[in-house]
């Protein structure tokens, strides 16, 4: 059932699933039911009605042939993956089923490990739980009876000796056991040094896991090879295999004229790329052709990447693997060979490259009259950068006044023009506009940071972002377009839930706190989220809210079913902007090129077949790389810190807990704890509904979102840790 029905649609389903789970051997009709929940007007029966159809088509009750509807009990086994918190319990995602998740105490985890596919045995319901009929959802609670799966044969962490035994101390938290080393199986590596062990039994929980090192990182607590490490626990693969260099190796450096006969020729027209300075694989160009009555052609020309990466080769494999390029801030793991990657594939200035073009006419109210999605080959003119735009945008001049530079510079004015005329649009129709800042980094010749800057979000960045949004908007909406009479058509789409109720409501009392509302009865829109993200805009604790609210978000994750982007608020959406760096626009390309040359009921199967599992491949590699990449940028704004050990800076309280309170040094994006064991000046309390800690004797008020002046007392870069002081101002 959609949310849109509100609050009277979950009540009620909650009242039929508590009147049922209360006898569960017991069936009840319609008129019965209707009768004990105390339902008179025709709304709340029909209402029922809807209820019960949808709790017997998901298969959480039963209907029972003449007797009406009953309870189906829950499982006592269930199979699915673990996840372990930071408190060291565990939830188990069910694969499958009645039961969706459940709760593992610490002391029931058994010898499983974060990550692991388990088993495990459901515990009796408290009587107790029925009986109150609390209203709040609870995970039903069990124990790991059996590992069939280990998540991770290997774990990185830091070697360690006590009283001659060797172990290794896991980096991630969330692997509570620490692993013991024979003397035999060390490799060599010393107390201190960050290592590569690997599992090689665990049956029992009176002992710790027993492993052998494989490889010897480095020193921990150098920068560099913390980096290493973050990408060897998630994984990331550094080197490219024999096969994967031999097939990059064998491509032709030049485009075959046959190839350029089947194409658009667009070479003529004026594209350039527009991306970060120090960026070397460019996807997309841009072009813009103006037309009579304020209409406009916009060209978004996109790297054909499915030319060269064939479908089940080397290349294509390996792409798969991996999923995604990944950025730390040191070094790229990319996706492609950097032949492909750096060059054959790659936008460069000057040079033809193959390309996948979607030409939109757009009127002067952003919408897009008429289109064409084809495969073209292009040149771009010239390699803009973010900064070289804006200062077009702000001045109206390009770096040198040549006709040819004049030229640029009135495209792009009014590239710019188009742009926020869309953003406006976007807005008015229910995205939400999201705004968050990001560390990047100044390094010296050694590659340590010396400096952290601050990115935001500009009108060259918005520029682009609303060219690719408009772009994968419009493929979606083709492949909507050519289903034939409601037939399945596979395809890649960028999907976004509705978030989870319960979490809007959190995050309504958390915004209460600054004084801001968010509306979450009856449901919430993603205009209602926008008017609260304008609400706060320009405020103290915009970034604060900001990444609250997007933390209260589902995931955006692929799938081959469309159920809309909530986000964005667009019913279709998909990404076919950068296949060089995602595998999934690179599907899409695939996909799109079969449907233009007609694709057979035999290949439509083949695609149904794989595609779940291929868009479930996609958005885990897409988590893991955005895990490793928000770990490696903590690894180095604590490295930075370190060199500032005794100097003060201006602060958010970002966090409070009953040990202590988070705040964010609002211009360097890093977070450190105050710790309560060093507040000293008065014992403080902890107000849980309040966001505060509180002084009992003095009643002062550390709140979420005051502003602090705190001092740097330690850092340890190996746990990623800044410990801080409150200064008086």
């Amino acid at each position: 059932m959609k949310q849109k029905v509100g609050t009277t649609i979950e009540h009620l389903t909650s009242q039929v699933l508590k009147l049922l789970q209360r006898r569960p051997t017991d069936s009840f009709r319609y008129a019965e039911i209707t009768s004990l929940l105390g339902l008179q007007s025709e709304s709340e029966k029909r209402a029922l009605r809807k209820v019960l159809h949808h709790l017997a088509e998901t298969e959480i009750i039963q209907r029972v042939k003449g007797k009406g509807y009953r309870y189906i009990s829950k499982p006592s086994r269930i199979i699915g993956r673990l996840s372990v918190t930071k408190q060291g319990t565990g939830i188990v995602e069910a694969e499958g089923g009645e039961v969706a998740r459940v709760f593992i105490p610490h002391r029931f985890l058994g010898t499983a490990l974060d990550g692991d596919r388990v088993r495990v045995a459901l515990f009796a319901e408290p009587s107790s739980r029925r009986a109150e009929g609390s209203s709040r959802e609870e995970m039903p609670e069990g124990e790991i009876v059996e590992v069939l799966e280990r998540g991770r044969s290997q774990i990185v962490g830091t070697m360690e000796k006590s009283h001659g035994f060797f172990f290794v101390v896991p980096d991630n938290t969330r692997l509570t056991r620490n692993v013991y080393i024979p003397r035999a199986h060390t490799k060599g590596a010393r107390p201190g040094e960050k290592v590569v062990a690997e599992l090689m039994e665990w049956n029992s929980t009176e002992l710790n896991p027993e492993g052998r090192i494989v490889e010897v990182l480095g020193k921990a607590g150098d920068p560099h090879v913390e980096i290493l490490s973050v990408a060897r626990e998630h994984n990331l693969p550094l080197a490219f295999p024999r096969d994967v260099c031999a097939e990059a190796k064998a491509i032709p450096e030049s485009i075959p004229e046959e190839e350029i006969r089947l194409r658009r020729d667009l070479r003529n027209l004026l594209t350039f790329t527009i991306d970060p300075e120090d960026a070397k694989d460019f996807d997309d160009a841009v072009s813009l052709e103006v037309l009579d009555g304020g209409r406009m052609v916009l060209g978004v020309h996109i790297a054909d990447v499915s030319y060269y990466v064939r479908e089940g080769s080397a290349l294509d494999r390996e792409a798969f693997r991996r999923g995604t390029s990944v950025y730390l801030p040191t070094t790229v793991i990319p996706m492609l060979p950097e032949k492909l990657s750096n060059n054959l594939c790659s936008l460069r200035q000057g040079e033809d490259r193959l390309t996948y073009s979607v030409l939109m006419e757009v009127n002067k109210e952003g919408r897009v009259i008429s289109y064409e999605i084809v495969r073209t080959i292009i040149r771009s003119r010239r390699r803009f950068t973010y900064e070289e735009v804006q200062k077009i945008i702000e001045t109206g001049k390009g770096r040198v006044q040549s006709s040819v530079e004049r030229d640029f510079a009135e495209t792009i004015q009014r590239m710019h023009e188009l742009s926020q005329v869309l953003l406006k649009k976007r807005l008015r129709e229910g995205s939400i506009d999201f705004e968050s800042a990001e560390a990047a980094f100044r390094f010296d010749d050694r590659g340590y940071p010396v400096e952290i800057i601050k990115k935001r979000r500009t009108e060259a960045t918005s520029l682009i972002e609303e060219f690719m949004l408009l772009a994968n908007k419009t493929v979606a909406e083709h492949i909507n377009r050519i289903r034939r009479g409601g037939e399945a058509k596979p395809f890649v789409y960028r999907v976004h839930d509705v978030p989870d109720h319960e979490k809007l409501r959190e995050l309504a009392n958390y915004v209460k706190q600054f004084g801001f509302r968010l509306h979450v009865d009856g449901g919430t829109s993603s205009r209602s989220l926008q008017r609260l993200i304008e609400q706060v805009r320009g405020s103290e604790v915009e970034e604060l809210i900001n990444e609250v609210a997007i933390r209260s978000m589902a995931k955006a994750v692929y799938s081959p079913n469309n159920i809309g982007h909530y986000g964005l608020g667009f019913s279709h959406y998909t990404q076919f902007t950068s296949p060089i760096r995602r595998y999934p626009d690179l599907l899409v390309h695939r996909l799109l090129t079969e449907y233009q040359q007609g694709m057979s009921a035999a290949r439509v199967r083949q695609w149904m077949d794989r595609l779940d599992e291929l868009c479930k491949h996609a958005s885990a590699m897409e988590q893991n790389a955005l895990e490793a990449e928000r770990q490696a940028v903590r690894v180095m704004q604590v490295e930075f810190m370190k060199r500032h050990i005794g100097d003060v800076f201006a602060g958010m309280i970002s966090g409070v807990t009953s040990y202590g309170i988070f705040v964010e040094i609002t211009d360097l994006l890093i977070e450190g704890m105050v710790h309560v064991r060093d507040m000293e000046d008065d014992y403080y309390v902890y107000d849980e509904k309040q966001y505060a800690l509180v002084g009992r004797r003095t009643k002062r008020e550390y709140r979420l979102g005051s502003r602090v002046m705190v001092r740097v007392v330690s850092v340890d870069v190996e746990r990623r840790q800044v410990t801080l002081a409150l200064v008086e101002e």
